[in-house]
């Protein structure tokens, strides 16, 4: 038996020994062609890519309870995705509005003030620059939550405006 194990640890001291001495081989072609890929972008990557830039610049719009209006702590929210969707790249692209409730009230009168925020953001675009006929509105109502915790602070978070870009 100790035999056994010598002979393996031998075996094993020759093979890891013999490794070592080997230099890793390195394909520097591959380096070189992350560069070109990243130029060769296809039409359809360069957009995605625009959009999620564009999607990461905006931010969300939050109401009252049972309102909206737009609050005026919000109107500086607007203006600034305003300016975003306003930018020379973004001027092709469609915007859609979406209208979110917390879980207080019916889902019909959710879907309706979920829309009614949509509208409101929208015309509050509208008056900052942005064309009318690239904006759309949709309402989620109570169904699309980002919080599901039965505190008022998630409720909160619930009652918001959000943008999808579109091409």
């Amino acid at each position: 038996m100790k035999k056994v194990v010598l002979a393996s640890v031998a075996v094993a001291a020759l093979l890891l020994s013999g490794c070592s001495s080997k230099n890793p081989e390195v394909d520097m072609s591959a380096d070189a062609n992350k560069g070109a890929d990243t130029n060769m972008m296809s039409d359809a990557d360069r957009l995605a890519a625009l959009i999620a830039n564009i999607e990461g610049q905006v931010k969300n719009v939050y109401f009252d309870f049972d309102k909206f209006n737009i609050k005026a702590d919000q109107q500086g929210v607007v203006s600034g995705n305003a300016v975003v969707f306003n930018q020379e790249e973004a001027k092709a692209l469609s915007i859609k509005v979406e209208g979110n409730c917390d879980e207080w009230g019916t889902d019909e009168y959710n879907y309706a003030l979920g829309l009614k925020r949509a509208k409101s953001v929208k015309d509050a675009l509208v008056r900052n620059g942005v064309d009318a006929d690239r904006v759309a509105v949709v309402s989620f109502g109570e169904s699309n939550p980002v919080c599901t915790d039965k505190t008022k602070a998630c409720d909160a978070q619930n009652r918001r405006a959000e943008f999808k870009v579109l091409p």
